[in-house]
């Protein structure tokens, strides 16, 4: 027998059977659909070959036509082959390997008890959180587990999770600290591993740590690649363990005449470096009512343009995201940014890959990308999914011959355009100001020159990037800074330049000998006595300046013998001031060589002086208080006009007269202002002393009583404080003095018989006591 409301055990077992041999027929059916799968006759999702659990989930999350890399990859996938898949951005590429990763662990039956299953790496924390959303959509209805990793987020809630996976998708560096850390993680029976923005991760800043990660992984697996730019080397495939042969190689558009979608109008306009701000925040104010990306080289340029740009106000909402800011922070401004109609984002190269934001219409380059590949990656942003976009790219001079050459050989379209100078705006003057106004401005000014002029000197293609013709100055005062700030690495490269040069000619001077000699003084250093150390000091001729002076006898040195005898004691010395006249100092040294030496050693007291600005206060002009306009120029308190000048505007007389009469105007209106001011206080002073009245009256109406009272009181009061005069009774006191009388008196009736004297007496004893 069975509890009540339970099935048999019997009738449990068949049903469970019976689902087996359901899912196995199943199964057996979708292998046979997927070997005879080719990309020509699919169209739509449901001409693919995939279970109901993805089918179901593609179809609530709307994907309804598959794309020109989906049809071409997807069948070559389900079968079990490596995979390179490159196509256009925006061409659908997520789904192109999401869709195959869930089928295979659909086939293998997988588990949440079989552990980690399926690895997605993907270069940007962003990228990786796009995927997993993508991944949460069209597979809501299998019941695989996946989690994110990415840096940013408590690695210890990760860790006590990471274990019950089944999918896990994250960037390089965190999951190579997982595979390191977590002890529950086991990658021993991964199945699939992905890689989007296969170059990108493929290059050098993720080298060491995809070949550590791939060290973990089991050698039996399915690798599938997939970027906009897709890589071919030997040495990137045979690191992924991917045979050169066996791997199957997909470019949807390779045959196509572009490499960038074919409603993407690309163009770029030429202008010098310190005209690009000017050259921005005009066209912003030209597109108020657009969605742009603005893409810049390093983070400290996007925090100095969003700060100044919010500052000065150009009329569309502004956002900016960098590699630099929490997590917390970039995924609230992507989210920010999908959700905008119109918002201008400035960004670095952290969101030019993979990231889908809706309905993107311009994508401006600032400065200019590292390579053409990296120009395909920013301008895929806009014109996604046939959608229309277009793209703009800031060129300098020197940039301009080799950088289009290389995109002509990447297969881009572009086109030159000029900016009209009447839509031109200079804002230069605006961030002198702010520059001199706001000191946390100016330092992010120095810090956005500094990296943009790092990132110039660390680029690979010299031929593009020409460091040595950076116009520094300008660029400097385009960014509102008062000069050019200094910069460390050009100052090391350049001692590092003159030291080899000094020592090529110290080397092709010295002959053969002195090389031997110098090689064996090397090997046989002389012996060094306390004498030899005395006179390496530094400071052993403080005071012999001063004594040579003095005592010289050198005959171009000596006094005439004809001088006079009062001339004799006549001593002059180079190291004091004896004039009264600067002028006359300097007119004596230049006139008699005997005491000017140029050469002469310093001593540290000087040098100690010469640090001190208290010390060399002495010697600086009187200070002068200045005043900045408006366009952050110095000018004077008081500045007095030429006299030629002034007699050009005209006769003393006149200006002294249109002068008294703008002044006179001025005071007229002053005049009436101050009139309607004191008016407006009498009125007001008038009213509040009308409403004080009506309260006393009130007050006097309910309380005459109790006022009058308290008046008798207050009237005693101080007739009491004041002091009494000579001829004044006091004559609270002789009360006082009459009641403490009374008080010892008593009355009794006249005494007539003995009793009544006894009783008398007994009383007055009483009294007394």
């Amino acid at each position: 027998m069975s509890r009540k409301g339970k099935k048999p055990l019997v009738k449990r077992k068949s049903e469970k059977e019976a689902r087996r041999s359901h899912d196995a027929e199943e199964l057996a059916l979708l292998e046979t659909r997927i070997s005879g799968v080719t990309p020509d006759n699919l169209k739509t999702f449901d001409d693919l070959p995939i279970s109901k659990q993805t089918a179901l989930g593609l179809k609530r999350s709307h994907f309804t036509t598959l794309t020109e890399i989906q049809k071409r990859s997807i069948p070559a996938a389900l079968q079990g082959r490596d995979v390179l898949g490159a196509a256009k951005t925006g061409s659908g590429k997520t789904l192109a390997f999401l869709i195959p990763m869930l089928e295979c662990l659909y086939r293998n039956r997988w588990t949440q008890y079989d552990g980690l299953g399926a690895l997605i790496i993907s270069p940007t924390r962003e990228l990786a959180i796009q995927i997993f959303d993508v991944l949460r959509k069209i597979g809501r209805e299998h019941s695989f587990s996946a989690g994110l990793v990415i840096g940013g987020k408590d690695v210890k809630v990760e860790q006590d999770r990471i274990s019950r996976l089944n999918i896990l998708v994250g960037t390089p560096g965190r999951i190579l600290q997982h595979m390191d850390q977590a002890a529950g993680f086991d990658t021993g029976n991964i199945k699939l591993i992905i890689l989007d923005e296969a170059d990108r991760i493929l290059d050098m800043g993720f080298r060491k740590t995809l070949d550590a990660i791939i060290e973990h992984l089991p050698k039996q697996r399915q690798t599938l690649l997939f970027s906009a730019t897709q890589t071919k080397s030997v040495a990137d495939l045979a690191r992924l363990s991917l045979s050169p042969t066996k791997s199957e190689y997909i470019s949807a558009h390779e045959s196509a005449d572009t490499s960038t979608p074919k409603n993407l109008q690309q163009y770029y306009v030429l202008t010098p470096l310190p005209e690009k701000l000017d050259t921005l925040f005009s066209f912003l104010k030209t597109h108020l009512k657009a969605k742009i990306l603005v893409f810049v080289s390093s983070s400290k340029q996007v925090r100095f343009m969003f700060e100044t740009f919010k500052t000065l106000h150009p009329g569309i909402p502004l956002m900016h995201i960098h590699g630099r800011q929490k997590q917390a922070a970039r995924i609230d401004v992507t989210e920010r940014f999908s959700e905008s109609k119109y918002a201008c984002l400035f960004c670095t190269d952290v969101v030019a890959r993979g990231l889908d934001f809706p309905a993107v219409d311009w994508v401006i380059q600032v400065d200019a990308p590292e390579d053409a590949d990296t120009y395909i990656h920013r301008v895929g942003r806009t014109a996604r999914f046939d959608a229309a976009g277009r793209a703009l790219l800031f060129l300098t001079p020197s940039e301009e011959t080799e950088m289009l050459s290389r995109l002509e050989s990447k297969k881009v379209p572009i086109e030159k355009i000029t900016i009209k100078e009447t839509k031109k705006r200079s804002i230069r003057s605006d961030l002198q100001a702010l520059c001199f106004k706001n000191p946390e401005i100016k330092y992010l000014g120095q810090k956005a020159f500094v990296s943009y002029c790092k990132s110039i000197f660390i680029q690979k293609d010299r031929e593009v990037f020409k460091f040595d013709e950076l116009p520094t100055e300008e660029f400097a005062e385009s960014l509102g800074l008062p000069g050019a700030p200094r910069i460390k690495f050009i100052s090391a490269r350049r001692a590092n330049q003159l030291k080899n040069a000094v020592k090529k000619e110290d080397s092709s001077d010295e002959s053969e000998s002195d090389q031997e000699d110098k090689s064996r003084a090397k090997q046989e250093p002389a012996v060094r006595t306390k004498y030899d150390r005395m006179f390496e000091r530094q400071n052993q001729n403080v005071l012999s300046a001063h004594y040579q002076n003095l005592i010289n006898e050198e005959p171009a040195k000596l006094q005439s013998a004809n001088d006079d005898e009062e001339d004799f004691m006549a001593v002059k010395r180079r190291d004091h001031a004896l004039y009264d006249n600067e002028d006359d100092a300097g007119l004596e040294a230049k006139t008699d060589d005997t005491y000017f030496d140029p050469n002469a050693p310093v001593s540290k007291r000087q040098l100690k002086a010469a640090l001190s600005k208290k010390s060399m206060l002495k010697y600086k002009p009187n200070s002068s208080k200045l005043v900045f306009d408006d366009e952050g120029k110095p000018h004077a308190i008081y500045e007095f006009q030429n006299e030629e000048d002034f007699h050009q505007q005209g006769a003393p007389e006149e200006q002294k007269a249109e002068f008294v009469l703008k002044e006179s105007d001025k005071m007229q209106d002053e005049d009436v202002l101050d009139k309607q001011v004191a008016k407006s206080k009498r009125q007001e002073k008038r009213r509040r002393r009308k409403e004080r009245e009506f309260a006393e009256q009130d007050e006097d109406d309910s309380g005459s009583d109790e006022q009058e009272s308290q008046d008798d009181e207050l009237r005693q009061q101080t007739q009491s404080k004041r002091a009494r005069k000579w001829f004044e009774v006091d004559t609270e006191s002789m009360a006082k003095q009459k009641r403490a009388k009374t008080q010892n008196v008593v009355e009794v009736a006249q005494p007539k018989t003995l009793e009544d004297l006894e009783a008398l007496s007994m009383r007055l004893l009483s009294a007394n006591h």
